[in-house]
């Protein structure tokens, strides 16, 4: 089977060497470097070779004897939050070790390295503060950005992928400034853990701008600018410049944007989504993940009522950049089944929060809300949620509001009045913005609710059965659509590739998945599910003409390709 560096050499594996033995301030420095650091597990010949003798323990460990100390270390830490700082401290001093950690236990850890926990280290960023991480472009450095780019320490070639914000609207906590830095990180170690992009080829981007968010401005402790926000048009010159320093000096780089307010999410997705390798995860990724999940919950709907698939009605209760986004990709959900754009267009109704979104309210809508905009109501308007899913019949409501208790007994007892299984989705994120509770879910639908939510819930015994609580988590989907334009050095990631990635997540749910009733993999299995979605979006990419690896994957045989993939996957070890 061909590898990158047999047939391919301009197709870079998905690794980072480093030489210990030439780090610039000997040996000792290698302890205090994130990468090559290795503990107790440097050998007696290291320890000899590096000048290392006398500074360590004397006794050697392997990398798994570490994970299991690293496990008794986080049983001492009684919260969430304090296993969170705890894991970044570890991931600040020993990488590997961070990564082989978070593999062995990644069921355990995924909500202390991103949501729910990583909410609360986000407002809490700045005092938090250890070491600084990532790469921090403020308008004060407008004019300048090309030279903080380049201060960047890793050669041109190797940074495969960035996440970038400007911290306006981190999950559903609002405008965090500078603090945005850790959703930054937090999603990059997901790149890392879910589908093995190399750590050292990532990089965390926070843009500056200042902040409105009162309560960071009279903190002593915060780090970032302080100011209030830019208008938008300086802040549009800012990122234009920030997008061309960084394609220039790192022209493979796949740039995801994430947590963006809504007006400015659409804007800079539009602006450059034909100009470089960039994608929106609020928009596109949640779309994704939930189209994958969609498509199964009416799979499994259909099979327990027999209705046909497509005589779906959704209802989207929140009109964000997420649930526009998330609108849009469910329309292919619908013209898959042979509908046309307006057919499709006419299965979803969008609310916020002054009620069903019409086009003739008689308020200003914001330009992204007018697409799903109604006028086929009359002269009605309809305000209450109640009253909204009385009109409208849903089969399916999803919740991307950010306000906990959306999803009331009311209207969860009239889904399941309307609909024998109705697919009941709240997704804001964190866990206390959610629109309802798993629990809460089952118990006003009699058990026959099929739920997913953003954040996750614990499983739950009900009626004698076990029902497992679905997370439609964007981890699905972003760390394999990232991987796959890294690896082929993708020229844009369209919108042909997104929708691949979620049939692809629905695709990937296996047999023993489905007698459980799950519409999503389980989460231990998202290195697997990863490595295909990526390959799947590689033959999107190549069939689309996207590729930039000179054919070299466009003629491998499809076991060529997944076998390829898996083998580009960094995984945690000190042999390299």
């Amino acid at each position: 089977m061909p590898t990158s560096t047999q047939a391919d050499p301009s197709v870079k594996k998905d690794s980072v060497h480093y030489s210990i033995e030439q780090h610039e301030y000997g040996g000792a420095a290698c302890l205090r470097d994130l990468y090559t650091n290795k503990g107790s597990a440097f050998n007696d010949e290291e320890r000899e070779r590096l000048g290392l003798r006398g500074l360590l323990p004397p006794t050697q460990q392997t990398l798994d004897q570490q994970v299991d100390r690293i496990c008794h270390q986080l049983d001492t830490k009684k919260s969430s939050f304090q296993k969170h700082i705890e894991l970044s401290n570890l991931r600040q001093r020993n990488e590997r070790l961070f990564y082989a950690y978070v593999l062995k236990n990644m069921v355990e850890t995924l909500p202390l390295v991103y949501t729910p926990t990583v909410g609360e280290a986000c407002q809490k960023f700045s005092s938090m503060f250890r070491r600084p991480e990532g790469l921090t472009l403020t308008i004060e450095d407008k004019g300048s950005i090309k030279k903080c780019v380049a201060n960047w320490p890793r050669p041109s070639d190797t940074p495969r992928v960035a996440v970038i914000t400007d911290g306006s609207r981190i999950l559903g906590l609002g405008d965090l400034g500078w603090n945005g830095m850790g959703i930054c990180i937090g999603k990059l170690s997901l790149y890392v853990a879910g589908a093995g992009v190399h750590p050292q080829s990532t990089i965390p981007i926070a843009v500056d701008v200042g902040t409105d968010n009162e309560t960071l401005l009279n903190d002593p402790l915060y780090l970032g600018l302080r100011r209030k926000r830019v208008s938008q048009e300086e802040e549009i010159e800012l990122v234009d410049e920030i997008m061309e320093a960084l394609h220039e000096r790192y022209p493979n780089l796949i740039i995801q944007f994430e947590d963006w307010s809504s007006e400015k999410a659409f804007l800079f997705l539009d602006r450059y989504k034909d100009k470089y390798p960039m994608f929106n995860d609020d928009i596109q990724g949640t779309g994704a993940v939930i189209l994958g999940g969609f498509i199964n919950a009416a799979r499994l709907a259909t099979d327990k009522t027999g209705k046909p698939i497509e005589d779906q009605r959704i209802l989207m209760v929140g009109s964000g950049s997420a649930a526009i986004g998330v609108a849009k990709q469910l329309m292919q959900f619908f013209l898959v089944h042979g509908m046309s754009e307006e057919e499709a267009r006419s299965r979803i109704w969008t609310t916020d929060t002054k009620g069903l979104v019409t086009a003739n309210r008689g308020d200003h809508l914001a330009e992204h809300k007018k697409y799903f905009a109604r006028t086929d109501n009359g002269e009605e308007q309809h305000k209450e949620l109640l009253d909204i899913v009385n009109y409208v019949k849903p089969t399916v409501i999803f919740g991307l509001s950010t306000v906990p208790g959306t999803f009331s007994e009311p209207v969860l007892r009239k889904m399941a009045e309307l609909n024998e299984h109705p697919i009941i989705f709240p997704l804001s994120n964190p866990t206390s913005k959610s629109e309802c509770t798993f629990e809460e879910a089952l118990t006003y639908t009699d058990g026959r609710a099929i739920f997913a939510a953003g954040s996750p819930f614990h499983h739950i015994d009900y009626n004698g059965r076990r029902r497992f609580a679905e997370q439609g988590n964007n981890f699905y989907i972003f760390p394999g659509v990232g991987l796959a334009g890294a690896l082929v050095r993708a020229k844009h990631i369209t919108e042909d590739v997104i929708t691949e990635s979620a049939f692809a997540l629905a695709d990937a749910v296996t047999q023993e998945e489905k007698d459980e009733h799950r519409i999503y993999p389980k989460l231990e299995r998202v290195r697997e599910v990863s490595n295909y979605i990526a390959f799947r979006c590689i033959k999107s990419l190549n069939k689309y003409g996207l590729s930039r690896d000179d054919g070299f994957t466009a003629k491998m045989s499809d076991e060529e390709l997944m076998a390829w993939v898996k083998q580009e996957m960094w995984v945690p070890s000190y042999d390299h």
